[in-house]
């Protein structure tokens, strides 16, 4: 198994040269070489989600690490549940948010901080991972990599824009974690860390890593969820769901991708946008035009330039036609949010955070008889005001964020501006 860059399909890197780099040379994004078709390893059987992570993710990672490696890996990484609950007879919910920052974000941080201080410490160095975050990823790698000796962590958010619990959980570590709020947008962060890779000498001086969804090694354990979820979800219904999947940077879905490529038992997959819809226009239009990202209820997924979306062109050589074969993709606006919200809770007495309800919407919209399965993203309590607001209930906070509320804030401003960025952190 071997890894490629998007530009430049003969520049072929190992799993540990990828995850590291983070992105190729040429700005490149990294896609594997090939989707063993694993899914009969489980024979047709009940399994835990452990045992689905090792059997999905084993041949990507076997080249670097032993057999005994990628199973302490697969236990320290994803020691959380992924329950499947049932709205109604066509429609359920798989909750991703049961990790230590409430988020999916948590499968991805704790993977990558797990896997690359073995990479480091094996290489004898230290690395610098720098980061874009529009709310959840940043508080997933913060976490994971907090009090790592070889790490040093840089967190870019768009001042204003996160919610003020996703904030806390940015920058409320310190020593290892240095949280710094852009005067912009999510793109404008993204952009900042784009550029700053592209700096080949600034890039080699600080070593530096990537721990957003341009980093394949974010992708690979996003693949376990719906390893896992589609195969308990066939072996109970005997039936192929349709998945819908909240997305912003498009990094969730093109693991999806990857999970039906390697033969799981996934029908179309539906991107469910919010007003940020750049990708619904395409498959309108046929015109892909990358935006400036606009504010909305459903924070983490305000991106108007997706960065995923190069793969997903590139593994579809940019045929339309051939990625409708697989894909939808439809936007929803805050009102249909906010509508969705109430009437999720009026029905089924369930309450889903701004992102959830976005999918749960398009579900709804889809008008279609197979079975759906939302990936909700985030615990609703990260979105306490506006969920209460929205419901007109109160909800209690979990103790992964309550405890927040009283620690020390480390934090740092900056403009938009890469020359005050390079200043600050180099």
């Amino acid at each position: 198994m071997y890894f490629y860059s998007t530009r430049n399909l003969s520049y072929q890197v190992s799993i540990d040269n990828a995850l590291v780099m983070g992105i190729a040379p040429d700005g490149g994004l990294f896609l594997p070489s090939d989707f063993p078709p694993v899914y009969p390893l489980l024979n047709n059987e009940p399994c835990t989600l452990q045992r689905a992570a090792a059997v999905v993710l084993a041949p990507y990672l076997s080249s670097y690490f032993s057999h005994q490696d990628i199973s302490d890996i697969v236990q320290q990484s994803f020691q959380f549940e992924v329950p499947l609950v049932k709205l109604n007879e066509g429609l359920h919910v798989a909750e991703l948010f049961h990790g230590p920052t409430l988020a999916f974000k948590d499968f991805g941080g704790q993977f990558m901080a797990n896997v690359l201080s073995r990479i480091l410490a094996k290489r004898s160095k230290r690395a610098t991972i720098l980061v874009a975050t529009s709310g959840d990823t940043g508080g997933a790698v913060a976490q994971g990599f907090y009090e790592k000796e070889n790490v040093n962590v840089v967190i870019l958010y768009p001042k204003g824009k996160v919610s003020e619990l996703q904030e806390l959980q940015l920058t409320t570590y310190g020593k290892n974690i240095r949280a710094i709020s852009i005067d912009g947008t999510f793109d404008d962060c993204q952009r900042l860390v784009k550029h700053a890779f592209a700096d080949r000498e600034f890039s080699e001086k600080l070593s530096l890593s990537s721990a957003n969804s341009i980093n394949i090694g974010r992708l690979l354990p996003q693949m376990i969820y719906y390893a896992y979820t589609s195969h308990i979800y066939f072996l109970e219904y005997k039936k192929v769901p349709d998945v819908i999947v909240p997305s912003g940077n498009f990094g969730n879905i093109t693991a999806a991708l990857f999970v039906k490529k390697m033969g799981f038992p996934i029908g179309k997959l539906i991107a469910a946008t919010n007003s940020n819809n750049v990708v619904p226009t395409y498959f309108e239009t046929g015109n892909y035009i990358p935006t400036s990202s606009k504010h909305t209820l459903s924070n983490a997924m305000d991106v108007g330039a997706p960065s995923n979306m190069e793969r997903l062109l590139t593994l579809y050589n940019h045929d339309l036609q051939s990625m409708r074969t697989d894909f939808e993709a439809v936007a929803v606006t805050d009102e249909e949010t906010k509508k969705t919200m109430r009437d999720t809770y009026d029905r089924f007495g369930y309450i889903a955070d701004p992102h959830t309800a976005v999918g749960i919407c398009v579900a709804e919209k889809l008008k279609t008889d197979t079975p759906k399965i939302v990936m909700s993203t985030a615990h609703p309590a990260k979105f306490k005001k506006d969920v209460e607001q929205i419901l007109q209930i109160k909800l209690p906070l979990p103790t992964q964020l309550s405890c927040l509320l009283n620690k020390q804030v480390y934090k740092e401003e900056l403009p938009d501006d890469y020359n005050a960025f390079k200043a600050a952190i180099g």
